[in-house]
């Protein structure tokens, strides 16, 4: 019976573990194609911005009115998401396609608590528009798509991981 009782709280620790690491994300938009397309679903694995290595694709808190949000990110399922690829880290040059829109000249660093996110597809919203990308605003690390969409012509914006 002892063993009924541990494999039940060894059950809900890992539950607990996962559900506070992970996170499901419904991807919106056209930027990450052909990776990922409008309708998948892919796990997160939370991660912070300082523990991110270049060509992983991420998934953070959009900007609001073109502003980043400052604090605590906001739960998953109460804000819009956007998912990219991590092109530059703190201390790597500034990609030269992100250098306007970062204010930034040639040969500078991207800063510390920075980062510069490119998305896959041709018509991206990303660094290159808006600069810089706060690494606080990072929920996670795409691990893994769980389901492939379904072939779609033009899918519109939504919520969920987008442009």
């Amino acid at each position: 019976m002892w063993y009924v009782v541990i494999s039940l709280a060894v059950i809900a620790g890992a539950l607990v573990f996962a559900r506070r690491r992970l996170v499901i994300v419904q991807v919106t938009g056209p930027s990450m194609l052909p990776v990922y397309r409008p309708g998948d679903r892919v796990l997160i694995r939370r991660v912070a911005g300082s523990k991110l290595r270049r060509g992983q694709v991420v998934v953070f808190e959009s900007a609001l009115e073109g502003r980043w949000r400052t604090g605590p990110l906001s739960a998953p399922d109460a804000a819009k998401w956007v998912i990219k690829r991590v092109s530059a880290l703190p201390g790597d040059p500034v990609p030269l396609s992100v250098a306007p829109a970062a204010d930034a000249k040639e040969g500078d660093l991207v800063p510390e608590g920075r980062l510069v996110v490119i998305g896959d597809g041709t018509s991206s919203a990303d660094s290159r528009h808006w600069g810089y990308l706060p690494a606080d605003r990072i929920l996670g690390v795409v691990v893994r798509r769980l389901s492939p969409a379904p072939p779609q012509p033009d899918a519109a914006e939504g919520s969920g991981a987008g442009s």
